[in-house]
């Protein structure tokens, strides 16, 4: 079975699987603008330091949202959460009971929030395990050798036979490209853990301006982010999600094989002055504890100091 993919938001993650999929001769449509769209248009999409090497994918098919008139059988959406509503627009639009959408937000619950929005097509959850970012209009440096996408169907959640097929093509597409393609029963579990990566790594991240290197050694923030992901453990526990008691340690190891250099795409958006994921990635937690009743000390603290700093 051949799929039509479509890339929603073509940055550092959507971007990265786009072209890992293109350069394996999948179907692709690349939805971007500004100057990521011009260079993709003049030169295709190249790829620095990845776990295939360099590369570089041109001629590749790329255009805005709006000049989009196909109707895709996958659409992978890989925008900021505050992009959200313009993906929806999208999928209203192009999507039919045959579309499957994969959102691989760093924000939990997305795919959920989407279906809600979207029923006549499947909304999975999903989330990426990738170190990358853009380093210049149409390149991607990549900043460790993982690389895996995480999907599936929520509990409860029904959907045809042909889309079962379809999210299996996926997985097959993907592990060909060289992206690790991992289907999950229990994708709310496997959702969270990502969770618990991201949301204290972009929240002690900010909180001390530090990148990777930070974390890997000992000090202050590698003990801060320790004790977030152990209070997101808690929260975990609560929430009745069956994440493993050593996520901790999973996620230390994570780290250390990241470049010292590497940080959060919230870290850049904050330094350069942009619209932040940070009252879904980070704020959020807080809601969700008082949910569910669990203490986060270590959450309030970094949470009054970045409200403090006006970072919203």
């Amino acid at each position: 079975m051949e799929l039509k993919y479509v890339i929603a938001g073509a940055g550092a993650t959507g971007g990265s699987i786009g072209a890992f999929l293109a350069a394996d001769g999948r179907n692709v449509a690349f939805l971007a603008r500004g100057a990521q769209l011009e260079a993709f248009l003049k030169k295709g999409i190249s790829m620095r330091h990845t776990a295939k090497g360099d590369f570089t994918v041109s001629p590749v098919k790329a255009m805005t949202m709006e000049a989009y008139q196909e109707r895709p059988d996958v659409i992978f959406v890989c925008v900021k959460s505050y992009s959200l509503e313009d993906v929806i627009k999208f999928v209203k639009r192009t999507g039919c009971s045959e579309t499957v959408v994969i959102p691989i937000l760093n924000i939990y619950g997305t795919g959920e929030r989407m279906q809600k929005e979207l029923p006549s097509v499947t909304v999975t959850d999903g989330c990426i395990y990738v170190a990358a970012h853009v380093s210049a209009p149409g390149e991607i440096t990549h900043g460790g050798d993982i690389f895996r996408v995480v999907y599936g169907l929520r509990p409860g959640q029904s959907t045809t036979e042909a889309v079962m097929e379809k999210l299996s093509q996926v997985k097959r597409d993907l592990d060909h490209a060289g992206v690790s393609g991992e289907y999950t029963d229990h994708v709310r579990r496997d959702t969270f853990r990502k969770f618990m990566y991201t949301s204290p790594m972009a929240a002690a991240g900010e909180y001390y301006h530090a990148r990777a290197g930070a974390f890997q050694e000992e000090g202050k923030p590698r003990e801060t982010f320790i004790a977030m992901d152990r209070e997101l453990l808690n929260l975990s526990k609560a929430m009745g999600l069956d994440v493993p008691e050593d996520m901790v340690e999973v996620n230390l190891a994570i780290l250390a094989g990241l470049s010292p250099e590497a940080g959060t795409s919230m870290q850049l958006d904050i330094a350069k002055g942009r619209q932040s994921e940070i009252s879904e990635l980070v704020y959020a937690v807080e809601d969700m504890a008082a949910a569910y009743g669990v203490e986060m000390p270590v959450y309030h603290q970094v949470i009054k100091e970045l409200k403090a700093r006006g970072l919203k």
